[in-house]
């Protein structure tokens, strides 16, 4: 009877160390920061906004040179012209001013939404192959390990490597 009570307190132990091994494997952490940012859609996506981005500067500095300079020239001729005229001049520079501004929100705007259109689909190639490899592997939960992301000890399975090579990277 005593052994019998051994063996039933050992098989006991036994499964619950067992099913508490199986729990902690349902628990998976991953980069997500660091995913995204090894996706060669990634990069394509960063280039396509640094060039738009480029073309919005440039424009933004031919402007301002052309404003710098009707100011310089209006400063030079203040002298020689009416007040009438040089009122109309003020007014032309405080136009060119806020159409400079003007342009410059737009162009924050439309690289706002250029990368949010980019990123978008990136960010969903990401989920959808995270979704896969943790299904595959069993995990019920993943968690995102980037800094800031909320976990606090990542002493499980990582998956960037699997979720890498799922993507073909």
């Amino acid at each position: 009877m005593k052994h019998l009570k051994t063996l039933l307190f050992a098989a006991i132990l036994f499964v619950g160390t067992t099913n508490l091994a199986t729990a902690q494997s349902k628990v998976a952490h991953i980069n997500t920061t660091e995913l995204v940012q090894a996706m060669p859609e990634m990069k394509a996506a960063q280039a396509e906004i640094e060039k738009l981005s480029k073309t919005y500067d440039a424009e933004y500095k031919t402007m301002v040179t052309t404003l710098q300079n009707k100011v310089t020239q209006y400063r030079a001729e203040v002298d020689t012209k009416t007040e009438e005229e040089n009122t109309k001049r003020a007014q032309e520079v405080q136009q060119m001013e806020q159409s400079i501004r003007e342009y410059q929100a737009g162009a924050q705007e439309d690289l706002g939404k250029k990368e949010a259109t980019l990123l978008k689909p990136i960010f969903e190639k990401a989920k959808a192959a995270i979704d896969k490899v943790a299904k595959a592997q069993g995990f019920n939960y993943v968690l995102d390990s980037t800094q800031g992301g909320g976990v606090l000890v990542a002493a499980g399975k990582d998956l960037l490597t699997d979720v890498k090579t799922e993507l073909g990277f």
